[in-house]
């Protein structure tokens, strides 16, 4: 495979178990981690969880990043589709809300035949960092019932910044626009859970705030009415994150500052507690819930 799935168009030659190209992924798809999830927002999460699979490698690979094992190092488990396909059933069988697919860009083809193989019975999440093409989203078309993207950055310099993706929010924005077309107005049920729609995502970072701001201008005036948002405020930093500023959590003077122009623009949405910058909301990548009786697994990586 000659790969052009995300904005980056390596054009990288790609086998089923490696690749060339800048997220380093295979054909086949890599996951660390498939279990029911408690930590997303209230209308994915409910009561019985989110029924999240982890997938390794990722086409941003933020200088921030939480799951440094599997984006930057790609830690994981190949997995053929029709284990994938088995997955997502074991998931289902737990009592998973829905399936929520975790960074999945650039394994679009063989989520899409896992699909095709079992159609969950629950909405798909389409879970992902925004840095898409539109080709690629419209390839979702009909297999996606909701879209969960972040819309990380406005300023092409901070993108380059964190992510090396000066055109991040060129691509992200255009993404996000095809996603809301194709999902219409948020749709939930008699419990609040969401059902279809597209509820966009933004972290806050700190000395950012200006610049989330400019994102959050974008979704008001760009998007949808009522297209709702999850602001977020659980950055925390890592050690691997080099960049001058981003080495301190967000202030309660700069969240306030965000979350008051949230306001004022009159989006709705979910906001996120203080004490959710902490390191242990990140699950442990520990290829829990990937083998199976009828698990065709390939093998750690």
């Amino acid at each position: 495979m000659i790969c052009t799935l995300c904005p980056r168009r390596c054009g990288a030659e790609r086998t089923e178990t490696e690749g060339r190209g800048f997220c380093g992924a295979g054909t086949l798809p890599q996951a660390a981690r498939a279990a029911l999830h408690f930590w997303e927002e209230p209308c994915i999460s409910g009561t019985r969880g989110s029924g999240a699979v982890f997938f390794s490698h990722c086409t941003l690979r933020c200088a921030f990043c939480q799951n440094l094992p599997i984006s930057h190092e790609g830690f994981g488990q190949v997995i053929t589709v029709r284990g994938l396909a088995d997955i997502f059933r074991r998931l289902v069988d737990q009592g998973a809300h829905n399936i929520n697919l975790v960074t999945a860009t650039h394994y679009v083809p063989a989520v899409l035949d896992a699909l095709s193989l079992y159609r969950p019975p629950v909405p798909v999440v389409w879970n992902s960092g925004g840095y898409e093409t539109v080709e690629t989203v419209q390839m979702l078309k009909g297999a996606v019932d909701i879209f969960l993207p972040d819309i990380k950055h406005f300023s092409p310099r901070l993108s380059s910044l964190c992510a090396g993706a000066p055109d991040y929010f060129a691509f992200a924005s255009a993404a996000v626009s095809e996603m809301c077309r194709q999902t219409g107005p948020c749709v939930y049920d008699g419990d609040g859970l969401l059902l279809s729609g597209t509820l966009i995502r933004h972290l806050i970072l700190p000395g950012c705030t200006s610049d989330s701001m400019r994102v959050l201008d974008f979704i008001h005036d760009a998007l949808p009415p009522g297209t709702p948002v999850s602001l977020m405020r659980q950055y925390s930093p890592v050690p691997q994150c080099k960049i001058k500023g981003l080495d301190r959590r967000v202030t309660d003077k700069e969240y306030s500052r965000v979350l008051d122009h949230m306001l004022a623009l009159g989006l709705t949405g979910y906001l996120q507690e203080k004490s959710s910058a902490k390191a242990e909301y990140t699950p442990p990548f520990d290829l829990t819930g990937l083998q199976g009786p009828s698990d065709e697994s390939s093998g750690q990586t």
